[in-house]
């Protein structure tokens, strides 16, 4: 596991924009997993910026997103089509026929999960999975739980991500209780997973899943420790309270960490962060 820690936001963006913009060069016909909420947007538009400004070519580029809200139409505003368009689709030249977005007003649930499933097997599996953590540690909408599903399936929603995703919404009550998700099995047989975390309010679950060191259906990203080639980037802020740079991993392997100018050493394996507020805790 590479971990980069960033300054800021800002930063944080350019370094995922960048590592997804080399896949893509790499392989233009690459098969993408993309992720929605506010995390991945300043990635999204240093995407769009590459390819206006640079060339970055998406035409050959196969997309499949990790979710959807079930009951809500895609031109609604709120929907995660709605989303992919507005910050990233509308402003490059990818087919439509190459992006896939759950159906999240399907009547047959189960049917529509398992096309789903197959139409990723269709195209070789995902060589390269954006993903954004909650701050219960859910990916996708896989959300804390005694056990947790394989496939891509519906899911219904834990209260703490219905009042963090309120925000996006007029109100609590808006905010739909289901959505369709790739399951943690979809996800764990990518290829390749990129993990972004930023702010303050990812920093307890992102040092519970790096510092931990040991994985849990309660924290379901805490299954990526298990992947064998995952890339987690933070800004300062989300990496606050992470001190651990030399984890054992479940299979033996060390953590790599690169580490920007605004974090100092404490002893070989801790690093500290002066400005971390003091507040946050485990």
């Amino acid at each position: 596991m590479q971990i980069y820690i960033e300054k800021d936001y800002s930063q944080l963006s350019k370094r995922a924009a960048r590592i997804i913009a080399d896949e893509i060069n790499e392989k233009p016909d690459i098969v993408l997993g993309l992720a929605t909420g506010s995390t991945p947007i300043g990635t999204y538009n240093e995407l769009v910026r590459m390819h206006r400004e640079e060339g970055l070519d998406f035409s050959q580029v196969i997309t499949f997103n990790l979710d959807e809200y079930y009951g809500i139409a895609p031109s609604n505003k709120q929907s995660y089509h709605y989303y992919m368009q507005h910050h990233l689709f509308d402003h490059i030249n990818i087919s439509s026929e190459n992006v896939h977005i759950p159906d999240g007003k399907t009547k047959e649930v189960e049917e529509y999960c398992l096309m789903y499933d197959e139409e990723i097997k269709k195209y070789g599996g995902i060589d390269f999975q954006l993903l954004g953590v909650g701050e219960n540690g859910h990916i996708g909408f896989n959300e804390p739980d005694g056990e947790l599903k394989v496939l891509t399936h519906l899911s219904k929603l834990s209260e703490s991500t219905i009042k963090a995703n309120s925000r996006f919404f007029n109100s609590q009550n808006e905010v739909p209780d289901k959505a369709i998700t790739m399951g943690l099995g979809s996800i764990m047989q990518s290829k390749k997973i990129m993990l972004l975390a930023s702010g303050y309010s990812k920093a307890s679950i992102i040092a519970k899943i790096l510092t931990e060191g040991k994985t849990t259906t309660s924290i379901p990203a805490s299954s990526l420790l298990l992947h064998n080639c995952v890339t987690v980037i933070l800004d300062e802020e989300a990496a606050c309270l992470y001190k651990s740079v030399s984890t054992r991993r479940g299979n033996s392997r060390d953590l790599q960490i690169t580490r920007n100018s605004g974090f100092e050493k404490g002893g070989s394996n801790v690093i500290t962060y002066k400005e971390c507020q003091s507040g946050h805790s485990l």
